[in-house]
Formats: C-alpha cells, structure tokens, sequence
C-alpha cells in the first residue's frame, strides 16, 4: 500500500496518508481543516547502506552546497 505526501492549499499543512487505490487519491481530505483542496507532493525516500558510484560517502572530503562542506543529514553526501 502506498504512502502519499500531501500538503492543503487552504491551510499549508503537509500530511501523509495510506492510499489502498490509486482511486481512493481524489477523494483525499486534509487532516487538519478538512479541505478538500490538496496537492500529492513528490516524496523522496531513504536508502541504507547505499552509495553513490561506488564511492563510499563516509570517505567524501566535501560536502554539497546545502551543507557546506558539513553534515546536513539530509542530503547523504557524508
């Protein structure tokens, strides 16, 4: 069963919800106030023990432009 991200355009709020069938999506309702005016937002999602090309990211001697040159912990450089 997929999980979708939502956020309202009445109240901004983001939400994630179980969806048994692609169907069921356009009958979602915001958590918060109810609205029926919502946006399915692209997710990202988290792999473990992956590597970019190879490289082992615990080696990388720079870091994105995000964290500079840090550990952001959201993008997976280090």
């Amino acid at each position: 069963m997929p999980v979708y991200e939502y956020r309202c355009t009445d109240c901004s709020k983001r939400f994630e919800l179980f969806v048994q069938q692609r169907t069921m999506s356009d009958s979602v309702v915001c958590r918060h106030c109810h609205s029926p005016k919502v946006t399915r937002l692209v997710s990202t999602f988290a792999s473990v023990g992956a590597t970019e090309a190879g490289v082992d990211s615990s080696s990388a001697s720079s870091g994105c432009a995000g964290c500079s040159g840090g550990s952001c912990g959201t993008c997976g450089c280090h």
